[in-house]
């Protein structure tokens, strides 16, 4: 008898942290879908690990998010990975559109990616949010992130009870090189993500692949639920 193999569906899947996910459960056994707004991203990850199905799916959007999951079906789990790269600042000058943004971006295509899934997926499935440090961090300039963040993982316990026995948890990374600091001018990215390095317990930042270990634990260990797994090299505790 063929053994059933589960499906994952990771929005924001195409790079960074929810790529690096995607590579680790494929690797695992599991039948992975990714999703992203960029088709080239899309294409990339399907040709580097031909096994990861790739989509074209924006986050931010009902309607995408529907045709994604009616033309998937049912599935396992869904790992939201979806970010943005507003919020940040001084609080004394930090602008109300600006968090407002960072809400749009992040917190809210969360809540509707999770929302909307629920009819597809398995009863006793999971869902996992990914979040930031921040929300637990005490980093002077990031109360807007942390704001944002800390909405997601908020929601955690809650809905863990709520909608049991379908698994709800997050992972939340401290500084991880991904090309999300490729935004930034490279003077500025180096010594940004050298200032971070120096302020963690094992004297560097992050890689991606171990946040994508982490989402695999999350996801394949069934008795995990109503959890935030912090992935930060000890930042939260500098």
């Amino acid at each position: 008898m063929t053994q059933h193999r589960e499906t994952v569906v990771i929005l924001g899947g195409t790079s960074g942290i929810g790529l690096a996910a995607a590579q680790v459960l494929s690797t695992g056994g599991f039948q992975v879908v990714v999703a992203g707004r960029d088709s080239a991203r899309a294409a990339q990850a399907h040709k580097e690990n031909p096994a990861i199905r790739a989509e074209i799916a924006d986050a931010s959007s009902a309607e995408a998010l529907n045709r994604l999951y009616r033309l998937l079906g049912t599935f396992d789990h869904l790992v939201i990975s979806v970010s943005g790269g507003k919020g940040a600042g001084p609080f004394a000058s930090l602008a109300l559109h600006d968090l407002r943004s960072g809400f749009e971006m992040k917190f809210f295509p969360q809540v509707l990616a999770a929302q909307l899934a629920l009819p597809h997926l398995r009863k006793d499935g999971s869902i996992t949010f990914v979040s930031a440090i921040s929300a637990r961090a005490a980093n002077p300039g990031t109360a807007g992130l942390a704001a944002i963040n800390g909405a997601i993982e908020a929601m955690i316990k809650p809905l863990a009870r709520e909608l049991r026995p379908l698994r709800i948890n997050a992972v939340s990374p401290g500084v991880i090189q991904t090309p999300w600091w490729d935004r930034l001018e490279p003077e500025i990215r180096e010594q940004l993500l050298n200032q971070a390095a120096s302020a963690t317990l094992v004297g560097r930042n992050g890689h991606a692949k171990e946040v994508g270990q982490s989402i695999a634990y999350i996801v394949t260990n069934g008795f995990v639920t109503g959890t935030v797994l912090e992935v930060d090299g000890g930042l939260r505790l500098s």
